[in-house]
């Protein structure tokens, strides 16, 4: 439910971005946005994982636990923010705005406090918080600002919505939070615990911060090399493929608890398991949104402006790469607990890897004389491949280290997709002035065909038992 409520939220968004603010604001947006979450990852410290543990074995109260890495979250935000506010360059290639737009780095303690107390309440099973912000709060509330803004303030409307979201999804967070855990009577602060934790969790952080970076350098690079305007296209690409990729998290509260408990009684079998079959779940589902959104690329890329069909090629890239990722990231899930310094290692080096080759794909286009939207569909195409490689590495190395097999690929994934393309074909070979036919028809029947064939030839009955296994809350 918390994806479909933020897919149907993001939509409007990206619309109403394209349409009105055009790809020049959009892609100054982008790159502000890119430090202003980066500042805010860093400014948890790997506390986002690191709490759970803390309140699990801390003999204190839970709201003093939790308090401590709020206050520990505040100094480091407010330090990251300072940077930011010191060095607009970071965030703005040209003249930073001068109006509220510039208080954009002082938002970063909203983003870590809403993550941390949205951490604090998924440890006592309160998963409603979490979809009530992310995916209904701050999604709607930066599409209906964006829109109103547009108005009064065109020049800062992007930037000063997305403040606006940030801190209705603090207040959508810290609701809950203090209803939950209460305020922190006769709290004494020990920030020196709670650091010395978020130390030994590094590897954890240092494993989101890659994953974050794998994700977002692609928009950072363009930055340095590319007009706003590319890097606006590219970013509304990127946020359309990136849809997909939210949905392993919808497997989280499945997969989780059972690694967990599987590996406590030395289950090796049982792990393996639930990683092939979740992992053909994530597979089928992006492969199916990956093929919706690539095959009508223009119509789609069209829908949120006409300028923005230059990046019809880097979507289909970028959707690619959310299918070909799905198994590094189930495998993840795993390899955190069974080799987790490995695990950073091989991300960490695919990391340079793919910005490498991101480099070198662009000036390869640029030396042949490519135009700029093919150039910038070079990181697109580096992410893809750098994903590829980084699946069979994970899934191997989990595979040796369960003596088990498990990838979730299956060949009826293929037949499915070819069906789904031929399909797909056939309607946007219709005449341009049809084009809308795409999107109306042509996507419910390139999903309905795919589905058609995996119900009939890749599920079992494991298959569609998978949500009658999610475990229940204990409170």
């Amino acid at each position: 439910m918390g994806f479909a409520l933020r897919l149907a939220a993001r939509v409007p968004f990206l619309f109403v971005a394209g349409r009105l603010y055009g790809a020049d604001m959009v892609g100054r947006f982008a790159l502000a946005v890119v430090a202003v979450e980066l500042a805010a990852l860093l400014a948890t410290l790997g506390m986002k994982r690191g709490l759970a543990q803390a309140l699990s074995e801390s003999d204190r109260p839970h709201a003093h636990v939790a308090w401590d890495a709020l206050a520990v979250a505040l100094i480091a935000s407010i330090a990251a923010s300072a940077v930011l506010f010191a060095f607009p360059g970071i965030m703005y290639r040209i003249m930073p705005p001068i109006g509220i737009a510039r208080w954009l780095p002082g938002i970063v303690f909203a983003i870590a406090w809403s993550d941390l107390t949205l951490a604090a309440l998924a440890y006592r099973h309160d998963v409603k918080a979490t979809v009530t912000a992310r995916a209904v709060i701050e999604p709607w509330t930066i599409s209906i600002a964006a829109t109103a803004l547009w108005f009064v303030a065109p020049n800062d409307g992007l930037e000063i919505a997305y403040m606006l979201s940030m801190v209705a999804a603090l207040i959508a967070s810290i609701i809950p939070f203090i209803r939950s855990y209460g305020l922190p009577h006769g709290w004494t602060p020990r920030l020196a615990t709670i650091a010395s934790l978020a130390r030994q969790n590094m590897p954890l952080a240092g494993a989101d911060a890659i994953e974050w970076a794998t994700r977002n350098v692609d928009r950072f690079i363009l930055g340095q090399l590319f007009a706003p305007s590319v890097v606006g296209i590219y970013y509304m690409a990127q946020q359309i493929a990136s849809l997909p990729g939210r949905l392993k998290s919808s497997f989280d509260p499945i997969l989780g608890p059972v690694i967990t408990t599987s590996l406590a009684r030395g289950d090796k079998a049982a792990v393996a398991s639930q990683i092939r079959q979740v992992g053909f779940w994530i597979m089928a589902a992006q492969g199916c949104l990956a093929l919706m959104g690539s095959i009508p690329g223009e119509a789609v890329m069209g829908t949120i402006g006409p300028q923005f069909v230059a990046g019809t090629a880097a979507l289909a890239f970028l959707l690619t790469a959310e299918v070909v990722a799905s198994m590094a990231a189930v495998s993840e899930s795993a390899l955190v607990y069974v080799a987790r310094h490995r695990n950073l290692m091989i991300s960490a080096v695919m990391l340079v890897f793919q910005i490498g080759l991101s480099f070198a794909l662009i000036f390869a286009m640029r030396g042949v004389g490519w135009p700029p939207n093919y150039q910038a569909a070079g990181p697109a195409v580096a992410l893809m491949l750098s994903f590829a490689i980084t699946s069979i590495i994970k899934s191997r190395l989990l595979s040796s280290l369960l003596q088990a097999p498990v990838s979730g690929w299956r060949w009826a994934l293929l037949w499915a997709a070819l069906v789904a393309i031929l399909v797909g074909t056939a309607f946007t070979s219709l005449p341009h002035r049809f084009e809308w036919a795409e999107l109306v028809f042509g996507l419910p029947a390139i999903g309905a065909s795919y589905a058609l064939v995996l119900w009939r030839w890749a599920f079992g009955p494991a298959d569609r038992a998978l949500f009658r296994r999610m475990p229940k809350s204990d409170g």
